[in-house]
């Protein structure tokens, strides 16, 4: 009997020796020359070198001198009841949409909320899709350049600023399709963050 089990048991130690430590080791090594910064999960710094966030998840920005990305539908258990969520904004380790159908009342709710909040910034342009509906991942770093466009004069107002010279931030930092061909042209909110505050001084 044993005869019959030892190949298969060779067959199952040198599989899983391969496929499970060999190959990922191999391919971590190989990323990490070939793409360091990623590998290292895209990480943003400072001047002083702190790391403040990455290009790959979004942050909760709600301060008003800050452009804002899409609303998050990320949830956490809540501390006081462990059966219950609590919104979380970009919780990076739950990664999910909301998963509500266009006639919840609460994503109505939410929806209609964000509007208000976004007309009474402002009450002239049309509010762009993307700063009311949240991504299915709940983690979307970037913004369309219609809705970074959307928010220059709260920014600038908030910041003493002209709008012409947070325009021109927003200018700079709008990145074109991947390789010309795929998704849309975006706007990494994180870095457009740090160079409005470095072109600020704040």
């Amino acid at each position: 009997m044993l005869k019959e089990i030892r190949p298969t048991l060779v067959m199952l130690v040198a599989l899983t020796a391969i496929t499970g430590l060999a190959y990922p080791l191999a391919i971590t090594g190989i990323a990490g020359l070939v793409f360091p910064t990623q590998a290292q999960g895209s990480l943003v710094t400072d001047k002083d070198g702190k790391v403040i966030g990455s290009t790959l998840i979004g942050q909760n920005f709600v301060d008003a001198r800050y452009f804002h990305g899409r609303p998050s539908a990320t949830t956490e258990p809540d501390p006081k009841d462990p059966t219950k969520t609590v919104p979380v904004p970009y919780a990076a380790d739950n990664s999910a949409g909301s998963n509500l159908g266009p006639t919840n009342k609460a994503l109505i709710d939410r929806v209609q909320g964000d509007v208000d909040k976004l007309k009474a910034e402002n009450p002239d342009g049309p509010i762009p899709t993307d700063l009311v509906t949240s991504s299915a991942s709940g983690l979307d770093p970037d913004i369309s350049p219609e809705a970074a466009s959307f928010q220059v004069s709260r920014v600038a107002k908030a910041r003493g600023v002209s709008t012409d010279e947070v325009r021109q931030l927003v200018e700079q930092n709008v990145q074109g399709r991947s390789l010309g061909l795929f998704g849309e042209p975006r706007v990494n909110v994180l870095a457009l963050n740090m160079a409005l505050d470095s072109a600020t001084h704040q």
